[in-house]
């Protein structure tokens, strides 16, 4: 009995058909759904790359794409195009399992074949091979095809990896690119097992099964139970509202020009995003040879911008003038083009600080920040220019014998990281700032301006030219949750006169905002432009029912009571993957999503594609967001956090800023909630919480 699956890759392309076409796709896949597929007339595509590949006439001019796994009786529908479009698709992919983690995976075989005579010759006027110190089977174990080893031994620069990106699958890709930027293989395994759909990889892989590949890759494959499930499916190809541009968002998106940097800012869910991936499309349309950059603090929320940009722009000339990207992988590709950069994560620089805390009356925290925040932030270079600098922001004067301790500890470890090769994602970038000798990009805009460290200001404000339509800035200083505090002034960007202000909350209801907002304090936030920003007349149009707070006697009740949230939501009709559970700490979160699975509601680590409950770490949360949101563990000792909190005594401004950054924190996990939210503890609730 045949079965049909339906792929990612098809549901943005039926969405734009026209209701007529639809009609057709619908009626002709529906004998699919029917196990009537017989009378479709599969047709087999001479010198296809893939010999399981079949089309399907949907009328004269459209055709629809077909994987047919020669094992069982399922068919994958990858596409429905135009005739030429659909055969030339069908011709070109090449579609196999990842050996290491078991998925399916598609890549572009023609484009592959073609591109290796040009690796072959600069290979060949080279010595040296970006992958040349590793052995093929640790290649094979991070799930390198071997069919591609000998294209990836060809590769002589990131650049060559990069130009690959798009016609490799994801998986191997990230491998690849973990490898080159200079990660051990157990380092980059580490990223690979990021795209499981479960904990741990399959114990076997079969590379010819093909089904249990579709199965492992629920987050890119649908099973279709019958033909009103395929039209439920169909009913619903993506949810538009999320790049509808409301009046207010449309006059400062659409805005003909600005006459310098201009600043938009606003609560959660007011549109803030929707707003910016509107500008860069508006740039891109208006000059044919604009060069825009689209950037953020996260992979992971670059990763949902450019998501969100391709159902916004269907022209693909006007895409391709938009590079998306973070702001620490902009600063990377920069220094890349120089040498390779090592870098320093907290296992590398942490020790270093307790090292060069030892025996001084400053804490290593109080030492990275003096670093990060005073000579990162001001690019000093030497002793003499700390002594003498500005210690604005900061909570705790320093007198010139004190900074001069200061400064040797700081050096100590500035030394030690360059003996070691690496460097800070800052670092990184006031080197990437200092190596821009020309400006880049006609246009940049940045999301989540609010997360910015001034040295990748620095670097943002020289990759674009002074004038007209430069930046355009996009943040929430309530959503703060990372320890950044600019002066865009400071830094030469000047927003006054051209910022505006979005207040009306398209996402959560009334009931929730009320209930949320008072957990962000009474203290005003403190804006880039160097004023207070509140949130008078942040208000939403929608209603619903209020929060529900649970107190439990303990820890294992309280995660009983989420597992009968999430169930109750799920009965009453609400997806697994509109379901948000988010905690403070990672072992709650692991805690949690055992409970669930124990209790057969499956769950993924968020963000993540898969039909399950979405859990992760509130800071994970940033960007998502969901129909019901659980926030569980919000007790005394947990929330806010007292590792993250510095101490009142050594410095009272950086302790009243961290108690700051919890409440925003807190903040944004409830506010990713569109119509429900439920909060919970045991024992005591955290301070932070209505009384």
């Amino acid at each position: 009995m045949a079965q049909l699956a339906v792929a990612d890759s098809f549901m943005p392309q039926y969405a734009k058909l026209e209701p007529k076409v639809r009609k057709g796709v619908e009626a002709a896949f529906a004998k699919f759904a029917e196990h009537s597929h017989a009378g479709l007339h599969l047709e087999k595509l001479s010198g296809a790359k893939d010999p399981r590949i079949r089309t399907i006439r949907i009328d004269l001019f459209w055709r629809g794409v077909v994987l047919a796994p020669e094992k069982g009786d399922v068919y994958c529908l990858l596409s429905v195009l135009g005739h030429d479009e659909a055969i030339a698709y069908a011709k070109s992919r090449k579609f196999t399992v990842n050996q290491a983690i078991g998925v399916l995976e598609v890549r572009d075989q023609k484009a592959l074949d073609d591109i290796s005579p040009a690796l072959e010759k600069a290979a060949e006027s080279s010595e040296y091979r970006l992958f040349e110190h590793l052995f093929d089977k640790d290649l094979t174990k991070l799930g390198v095809d071997p069919e591609l080893i000998p294209l990836v031994r060809l590769i002589t620069t990131e650049a060559h990896l990069q130009a690959l990106e798009k016609y490799l699958p994801e998986p191997q890709y990230i491998a690849l690119l973990a490898l080159a930027q200079g990660m051990t293989v157990d380092q980059a395994w580490a990223e690979v097992a990021k795209c499981l759909a479960t904990e741990q990889p399959p114990p076997a892989v079969d590379p010819e099964d093909i089904v249990t590949a579709m199965r492992r890759t629920p987050e890119r494959v649908v099973f279709v139970n019958g033909p009103e499930e395929l039209r439920d499916i169909l009913a619903h190809p993506f949810d538009t509202w999320r790049i509808f541009l409301h009046p207010v968002q449309r006059k400062v998106a659409l805005r003909p020009s600005y006459s310098g940097p201009a600043q938009v800012t606003g609560g959660a869910g007011t549109g803030k995003t929707v707003t910016a991936l509107h500008r860069a499309r508006f740039l891109a349309q208006a000059d044919p040879r604009a060069r825009i950059l689209l950037t953020t603090f996260t992979k992971n929320l670059a990763q949902a911008l450019e998501k969100q940009l391709a159902l916004l722009i269907e022209d693909a000339r006007v895409r391709d003038r938009i590079e998306v990207v973070n702001v620490d992988r902009v600063a990377y590709g920069i220094v890349a083009r120089h040498h390779r950069p090592g870098i320093a994560g907290a296992d590398v620089v942490d020790p270093l600080w307790e090292e060069a805390a030892e025996g001084l009356p400053f804490s290593p925290t109080f030492l990275r920040r003096e670093w990060e925040h005073v000579v990162l932030a001001q690019e000093l270079a030497s002793e003499e220019e700390y002594l003498a600098c500005s210690r604005t922001g900061r909570g705790v004067p320093l007198g010139k014998a004190q900074r001069a301790v200061v400064w040797k500890a700081i050096d100590r470890v500035v030394a030690a990281l360059r003996a070691a090769g690496k460097s800070t994602f800052p670092q990184l970038a006031n080197e990437a700032a200092d190596l821009v000798r020309a400006p880049e990009y006609d246009h940049v805009i940045i999301d989540e301006a609010q997360d910015i460290h001034p040295t990748q200001w620095r670097l943002l404000r020289r990759l674009v030219a002074q004038g007209p339509d430069d930046l355009f800035i996009v943040g929430d200083p309530h959503q703060r949750i990372y320890d950044r505090h600019v002066s865009l002034a400071g830094l030469g960007i000047n927003v006054r006169g051209r910022s505006a202000k979005l207040r009306l909350n398209y996402r959560t209801t009334q009931e929730i905002l009320g209930w949320a907002v008072p957990l962000l304090g009474l203290v005003p936030a403190q804006g880039l432009d160097d004023s207070a920003d509140t949130l008078d007349g942040y208000r939403s149009p929608m209603h619903g029912r209020r929060p529900v707070v649970r107190r439990y006697e303990d820890v294992d009740g309280e995660l009983d009571g989420l597992v009968e949230q999430v169930r109750a939501w799920l009965d009453d009709g609400v997806e697994p993957s509109a379901i948000g559970v988010a905690a403070r700490y990672t072992y709650l979160v692991k805690k949690a999503a055992g409970r669930l699975k124990a209790a057969g509601i499956t769950a993924y680590q968020a963000p993540s594609k898969s039909d399950g409950v979405q859990i992760g770490s509130m800071h994970r949360m940033k960007g998502l967001e969901f129909r019901c949101v659980a926030v569980i563990g919000v007790d005394e000792a947990s929330v806010p956090s007292p590792s993250a909190i510095a101490a009142e005594e050594e410095d009272p401004k950086a302790h009243a800023q961290d108690l700051q950054m919890e409440r925003c924190l807190l903040f944004v996990a409830c506010t990713r909630a569109r119509d429900h939210l439920y909060v919970s503890y045991a024992e005591a609730p955290s301070a932070f919480l209505p009384s």
